[in-house]
């Protein structure tokens, strides 16, 4: 919790006012009694009309002067806590970003958005709490006891029978509690979990027909989330009567020996009065104060997950001297590359070693699982390499800054992704300033300005999350479209033909050759009338380069690419 609050640095002004109105608001709490006593002393005991007239409005303005700076001190409070989730939020959206697809890989898509979202909502939560709770009351229980034994020394030892009573009740219940509030968090990221993988995945549910089976999958895991819960209420559940009970037995204790204190005069009434209000104050405080420890240990479990991932140091960080390429053309290396992802048994990639140059197609292809989309993610530095090299005009991409590199390359994934917003909006992902003309020139290299023309508002049309009222082709033509528009030195395709058919990806294909024809093109692929016309082929085969050389050249030297090729074509195309 200590670190998470470290962000408070901002708001030391707020929290100095607050502790300010805090300590009025304690000391007309605790003034309030006196008032009382003097009260029932002088203006009831003497029937002194005036005197209770006078002293009831001087309660009364002490009273509002508490109500104010009770209202204030929660104001600002709730301030500071809604500034705190603000700066927490930001801070962890930022450190996501910045993240490398291993750290992705580590976290999950579903605990990443519980942290940002429910965790930091109940350190929120306990903040406000805190800040209008663990300061006014100690000090008002502390302040109260004081007062009480000015009144009456004797009486005063009810507290140390009762107070530690209420300390022991508290310790027992939560250290029940705690455990199970710490479980929570993590039962509410498996929900999360379930849920997005059905909200994502709802045609493959529904074309299976396992809507039963993801029924039964989400209700496993709410009704463990609400069993959890249960047992957490359960335990929570005796707090309250308990404090109560201890709270009354107090007060019947008070009345008690108060009474017959009275009865031989050691004690006067208005004494006895203010000595129960303070009591009242003291054990109201405590309560308060256990109660904090309802929402503590779960507010702690959510700050320790915000804190895992605010602490973590991403893998993929910009040099502190960056270089820069000096020819600027875009010539793309591997050295001796390997790569593993992490805790992998074996490497994706071992020891492959090519030159891309500009002007040039160069082609990846082989089997699934052969380490193609992996040699893709590489280029960008969506992960670092264990091993060798990869070098743009001459540089090593990891001595660059990321932005620096990723300015140069035009990727297109191999899952296409769009946003919420219009076409043009899309479109101009890759390149913000990029004008209406260069917008419907690159759709139209990509293939995609035939459809899009036919909609009723043209590159004006609003696309839903993920683009999910377009087709995959459709989609696949809108991504290759927005990585024309940023005409960099390099374009990466990994296996972004996929969704078109034979006619469009060669008509595709043929407008991107000049499109493209002074920058480096590598295009991942499975097919093999997408990769025959490259002016270079690179075969993976288990991480490892089977063969380079054009299609002639390769069917008569590599037999993995031979193999590939009669598996897709017959032997008239062969012929």
């Amino acid at each position: 919790m200590l670190k998470v609050y470290r962000n408070l640095k901002g708001y030391i002004p707020h929290i100095c006012a607050i502790v300010v109105l805090i300590f009025i608001q304690v000391l007309t709490d605790l003034y309030l009694p006196t008032l009382m006593s003097d009260i029932v002393n002088t203006g009831i005991m003497k029937n002194d009309v005036s005197f209770i007239i006078h002293e009831g409005g001087l309660m009364l303005g002490v009273a509002g002067i508490g109500i104010a700076c009770a209202i204030l001190a929660s104001l600002i409070g709730s301030r500071v806590s809604i500034g705190l989730g603000s700066i927490l939020r930001s801070k962890i959206f930022r450190q996501i970003e910045r993240f490398s697809l291993r750290e992705f890989d580590q976290f999950g898509s579903s605990t990443l958005v519980t942290r940002t979202t429910n965790d930091i909502v109940q350190i929120q939560t306990v903040t406000v709490l805190i800040i209008n709770m663990m300061l006014r009351a100690p000090l008002t229980a502390i302040g109260g006891i004081i007062l009480a034994y000015r009144q009456d020394s004797s009486l005063t030892l009810i507290f140390a029978v009762a107070l530690p009573a209420l300390v022991i009740v508290v310790a027992l219940i939560m250290t029940r509690a705690i455990p199970l509030f710490k479980k929570v968090q993590g039962k509410l990221d498996k929900i999360n979990l379930v849920l997005r993988e059905n909200l994502t995945g709802i045609r493959v549910i529904r074309a299976f027909n396992r809507i039963n089976h993801e029924e039964k999958r989400f209700d496993t895991a709410s009704n463990d989330l609400t069993s959890t819960y249960i047992r957490v209420n359960q335990i929570m559940a005796f707090l309250m009567p308990v404090l109560m009970l201890l709270m009354n037995a107090m007060q019947i204790a008070i009345i008690w020996f108060g009474s017959t204190r009275v009865d031989t005069g050691s004690l006067n009434i208005g004494a006895l009065s203010a000595f129960i209000q303070y009591a009242s104050l003291i054990l109201i405080n405590f309560i308060m104060m256990s109660m904090m420890f309802i929402f503590i240990p779960r507010a702690q479990a959510a700050a320790e997950r915000v804190t895992e991932v605010l602490e973590v140091k991403p893998d993929i960080v910009d040099p502190e001297s960056p270089q820069k390429s000096v020819t600027g053309n875009g010539y793309l290396e591997f050295r001796n590359v390997s790569f593993r992802y992490n805790g992998a048994e074996r490497s994706a990639l071992t020891g492959v070693s090519f030159l891309a140059k500009p002007g040039e197609t160069t082609a990846i292809i082989g089997s699934t699982g052969s380490g193609k989309s992996t040699l893709a993610n590489l280029i960008p530095r969506f992960y670092d390499v264990e091993n060798g090299e990869i070098l743009i005009d001459g540089v090593d991409i990891r001595k660059m800054t990321q932005e620096n590199l990723r300015s140069r390359i035009g990727f297109v994934p191999q899952k296409a992704i769009l946003f919420t917003g219009t076409i043009k909006d899309n479109m101009r992902y890759g390149r913000e300033n990029a004008t209406d003309e260069e917008i419907i020139h690159a759709a139209q290299v990509a293939q995609a300005s035939d459809f899009v023309g036919e909609m009723k508002n043209g590159y004006d049309t609003l696309l839903s999350e993920g683009g999910l009222n377009l087709s995959g082709g459709q989609k696949q033509r809108l991504s290759i479209a927005r990585a024309l528009v940023r005409r960099p030195e390099i374009y990466v395709f990994d296996d972004s033909f996929s969704a078109l058919d034979f006619k469009t990806d060669a008509k595709l294909r043929a407008a991107l050759s000049n499109e493209t024809e002074n920058s480096t093109v590598l295009i991942v692929a499975q097919r093999v009338g997408t990769v025959m016309s490259a002016d270079r082929i690179i075969v993976l085969d288990e991480g490892t380069v089977a063969g380079i050389g054009k299609h002639e050249e390769l069917m008569k030297t590599c037999e993995v690419y031979r193999e590939i090729v009669s598996s897709q074509l017959s032997e008239e195309e062969l012929a």
